[in-house]
């Protein structure tokens, strides 16, 4: 067994932007890790003194991934401001075109980012080795070259809604921006059915309701001894994910956080709220939420809500190692993502396997795919209550001096925008993006983010200067590094 040693692992392949991990790795396993978030380009203070409605052009443009969530933020940051209540057209049109985007992202993630990891020559003496290289190997697996076309008429929709995507204007403070006509839902469900159609095919190789109905790892587990492992895409997951154990690795800070999503009427598809492992779950309360800088290259001498954060580089600190903040939630480290939205809504599917095991590899990946299936549905029902001929957008007058808050779900998690207005400028603006939750480093109390919980612990091979271990782990959680520090 090799002594004590630390390894720097990174740039990672297939993550959106830059990511380095530092590691102590003793005896074969991570005892530390501290995660750096090496990208900074300061969309923060981009915006002071700007216009507040500039914000709706400039700020999606932090990433072309989840472009829409940031819009969707934005505009709920502003309607806030103005005190505006969309109208339910309008609702339901901004949260087609933001699941869109988080269903796409959650397809991409499993195809393109995670399944690829198993296709590595490290497995080749596994026994379905084989069938995982010829399906998910980059570039030329067979999964790409279906999965591609799937997701590109899927996305149609957003074209249908929202004209372009990335960076949309469709989504406003006072709903939606594009009126659907009576015979443009008939194309939206057949673009929505389309997409069922491929999903149940494919990668599930069962109907959505099936899926989502499955509930609990035993239940689960029975459905997939039912059939072969290469029957389905999710099979061959499960399959591969018992094998390999990943239900037991990557386990995470066990608090789980979630803004709620898909609110129309006041009324969220997935619960608002947090909640631990054996807990029942609590309320969400917004004015929990700090910032630490202590470990950023960051200025700043206390943690803060927010509302009245800083963002003032500082380049020569001690003990800084990233320009991620760490927030914390009334102190504690918080977990966000698919895996936590199902979890504070009590899916009973995700519930037990938390329970069981604890937040994985395995938990993060299967509440992902979990979305697929509850959120298609939940996609056809918003398109059939749309009532042509009704109001999908309302106007109102911003106010000179207002701040507003802006809390929704991406596909990673929980992205919330704080908006202060000062003689009609905007006076402040800060973002807690998903992956600045998950990815965040040690607060001042020296506790580490969720990831740098999660990877201690995880094996690291003697000749394994990247470890697949640790990559699986990190792919996991889906990171956005480009959103992180904005």
């Amino acid at each position: 067994m090799s002594d004590a040693r630390r390894i720097l692992v990174g740039p990672f392949n297939r993550v959106e932007g830059d990511l380095e991990v530092d590691l102590d790795v003793v005896a074969g396993r991570v005892e530390a890790a501290r995660v750096n978030s090496p990208l900074y380009r300061g969309f923060e203070q981009i915006m002071e003194g700007k216009h507040p409605h500039d914000a709706m052009v400039l700020v999606p443009r932090i990433c072309g991934i989840c472009s829409v969530s940031q819009s969707a933020a934005v505009a709920a940051a502003l309607r806030d401001a103005t005190g505006l209540i969309a109208p339910p057209n309008g609702e339901r049109v901004a949260n087609l075109v933001l699941a869109a985007e988080n269903l796409a992202d959650h397809l991409t993630h499993f195809y393109l980012f995670f399944m690829p990891d198993f296709a590595r020559d490290a497995y080749r003496r596994r026994s379905w080795f084989d069938d995982a290289r010829q399906r998910f190997k980059a570039v030329e697996g067979s999964a790409p070259a279906a999965v591609l076309p799937a997701r590109a008429a899927f996305l149609h929709l957003t074209g249908m809604l929202s004209g372009k995507w990335p960076h949309t204007l469709a989504l406003q403070p006072g709903g939606a921006s594009r009126a659907v006509a009576a015979n443009e839902k008939v194309r939206l469900l057949t673009l929505l059915r389309a997409f069922r159609s491929w999903l149940e095919q494919t990668l599930f190789g069962a109907p959505l309701e099936e899926i989502s109905a499955i509930a609990s790892s035993d239940a689960l587990h029975a459905w997939a001894q039912q059939r072969a492992a290469d029957a389905s895409d999710f099979a061959r997951f499960l399959a591969i994910a018992r094998e390999l154990g990943l239900q037991r690795l990557g386990r995470g800070s066990e608090l789980y956080l979630a803004f709620g999503a898909y609110e129309i009427e006041g009324r969220h598809l997935f619960a608002r709220g947090v909640r631990g492992v054996g807990e029942a779950g609590r309320a969400f309360d917004p004015a929990e939420i700090t910032e630490d800088v202590s470990h950023a290259w960051l200025m700043d001498d206390e943690a803060r809500h927010p509302l009245h954060g800083r963002t003032l580089p500082l380049l020569d600190k001690p003990d800084a190692y990233t320009w991620c903040k760490a927030p914390r939630l009334a102190g504690e480290v918080a977990e966000c993502g698919a895996l936590a939205r199902q979890f504070v809504a009590g899916h009973p599917l995700i519930v037990d396997v938390v329970t069981r095991d604890g937040g994985s590899v395995f938990a993060r990946v299967l509440a992902r795919l979990l979305e697929l299936a509850l959120v298609v549905p939940a996609m056809e029902r918003w398109v059939r209550e749309i009532r042509p001929g009704e109001h999908f957008c309302v106007h109102g007058e911003l106010p000179d001096e207002a701040s507003g808050v802006g809390l929704v779900e991406a596909a990673r998690g929980a992205l919330g925008h704080w908006l202060v207005i000062r003689r009609g400028r905007v006076g402040s603006y800060q973002i807690v993006a998903p992956t600045t939750w998950n990815f965040s480093p040690r607060d001042r109390a020296g506790v580490p983010g969720a990831l740098e919980q999660a990877l201690v612990g995880a094996p690291v091979g003697d000749d394994e200067t990247v470890p697949l271990a640790v990559q699986h782990i990190v792919r996991s959680f889906d990171p956005c590094m480009v959103c992180t520090v904005h």
